[in-house]
Order: C-alpha cells, then sequence, then structure tokens
C-alpha cells in the first residue's frame, strides 16, 4: 500500500534550507515512509501527550523529520524538518 504525500508549509520552508545531501536523504525517508515501516536506524518514534497523533525520525543525528500516518486513509503529512533546537 502506498500513502499519498501531503507536506505542510512549515516544511517546505524548512526543506529549502536543507543541504543537497539532506534533501536526498529526506526524500528517500518520506518515500519508506509512504510504502512501508522505517528501519530501526532511523529512531522512529511516537509523540507523548498533546501531540500523541505524531511521530518522528532522525534523517541524521540532529536532523528530525516530523510527520502524521493516517493509516485508515492512506495519507502520510509531512509536518516540519530541522535540528532539534529549530524543532524544540
Amino acid at each position: 500500500m502506498k500513502y499519498e504525500i501531503r507536506v505542510l508549509k512549515e516544511y517546505k520552508k524548512n526543506y529549502k534550507k536543507l543541504t543537497l545531501k539532506e534533501k536526498d536523504l529526506a526524500d528517500k525517508i518520506v518515500y519508506r515512509l509512504s510504502n512501508k515501516v522505517l528501519e530501526r536506524k532511523y529512531k522512529d518514534h511516537k509523540f507523548k501527550g498533546e501531540f500523541k497523533e505524531l511521530r518522528e525520525c532522525h534523517v541524521k543525528p540532529n536532523l528530525l523529520l516530523i510527520y502524521q500516518k493516517q493509516d485508515d486513509k492512506l495519507i502520510l503529512t509531512c509536518i516540519n524538518i530541522g535540528s532539534h533546537s529549530e524543532l524544540f
């Protein structure tokens, strides 16, 4: 099953700031997320509390991708991307 990929404005804005290599890595991860589950090395996990419907994975050690996956509708929404300090 392949998910429809949606990208929010904040994600687009921060994506433009990435290096070409980081963009390539992020694109590969989004593609993998839209087709299957990520490998463990990307440290994919759910948030807790008020953001429990969101997930985060590590593109690189300090480059995080925040996303939401709606399995019932097959929609993957890229919410934001950036370093820990940029996102939190």
